[in-house]
Parts: structure tokens; sequence; C-alpha cells
């Protein structure tokens, strides 16, 4: 059996590129996960997938970096793989471990794609620095106060009316007429 696996990092990015290339390459069934990054291990739609596979099925993603960020991570999935009579092809990058070079051009690749996940950490904690000698305040927003929150609790329940008649006292009234 072809099984598929999918994965995106953050809830920005859509899924629908990797579902058609995996239902295009013949995938019967297709598991994936949403807003997880390649670095965790622990992931619900490819803990399923991998608990699916038997003897002679084939998983296969759209690229290497969909499966996994870590060298040593993807290296322990390939010798599942290959311990459980499971063969691997990830689409973007030709790599099929069913072939000796498939195999080797997985092991050179993987290598790439975690030197590629440090360099984004380290850009992105570059970034955050500069934005701190900026004056840039980093993380969550303060919590509101309960006078802010009051406010807003009054401002939702206003209606048409009230901002109709709100409006009448500026010299607005309804209709798009101006007080003369």
């Amino acid at each position: 059996m072809r099984i598929g696996y999918a994965r995106i990092s953050i809830h920005d990015q859509n899924l629908n590129l990797q579902l058609n290339a995996l239902k295009q390459s013949g995938c019967e069934k297709i598991y994936k996960d949403e807003g997880i990054s390649g670095t965790k291990a622990k992931r619900p739609g490819l803990d399923k997938a991998l608990k699916s596979l038997n003897r002679g099925d084939h998983l296969i993603v759209w690229r290497l970096d969909r499966l996994g960020r870590s060298v040593r991570h993807l290296i322990e999935l390939t010798n599942l793989f290959e311990a459980r009579g499971v063969a691997f092809t990830s689409l973007s990058d030709g790599i099929d471990t069913s072939t000796a070079s498939g195999k080797l051009f997985f092991h050179i690749t993987s290598a790439f794609a975690e030197f590629e996940r440090n360099l984004i950490s380290k850009r992105t904690k570059a970034g955050m620095a500069a934005a701190k000698t900026r004056g840039v305040k980093l993380g969550r927003p303060k919590k509101k106060t309960p006078i802010q929150e009051q406010a807003i609790s009054e401002f939702e329940r206003q209606t048409l009316d009230d901002t109709a008649r709100a409006m009448g006292a500026c010299g607005y009234l309804p209709n798009n007429k101006v007080k003369q």
C-alpha cells in the first residue's frame, strides 16, 4: 500500500500542494500534521502513519523536510522502515530508499535538511536580537487591565441604536444627514 504523509509547521501554510502531489503519486491513505514542527519526534499524524505501515508498504512524502529536520531522527526512521520492510520515497527530492543510490541520496539530503534548520534558527535569533536593540518588545502582548476589559465589554454590548445616538450627539444623524 502507498501511504502518504504531509506536514505544515505553521497554520498560515497550506497543505494542498503536498496533498495533491501525494494523491497524484497514488497514495491510498494520507496522514497529516498541521502546526507541528519537523523537529518534534512526537507528531500524531506521523505516529498514525508509522503504526499503519506493514511489510511491502511504501511511505511517501512531498519533500524530505516534511518528514523531519534532524539527521538523527531521519536515519532512525529509515532504519525503522528497512527493518519493517517498508520503502520510503520523497517526491521532490527524488529519493527512493528501495534502491542503493536512493539510500545514499537520502543520507546526503537529510544532512542538508538539518543544516537548513540550523540556519533558520540562527537567523531567527539574530532577528530577535536586532529587534530588541531597536526597542521592540518581544513575546505575548501584556494582559489587558480590568478597566480595558470593561471598556471592551461595554463596546461589544452596544447596539446600532446606541451607536447612532452617540453619533447624533456628535453632529451626525441617521440616513447620513449632518446637522446644519
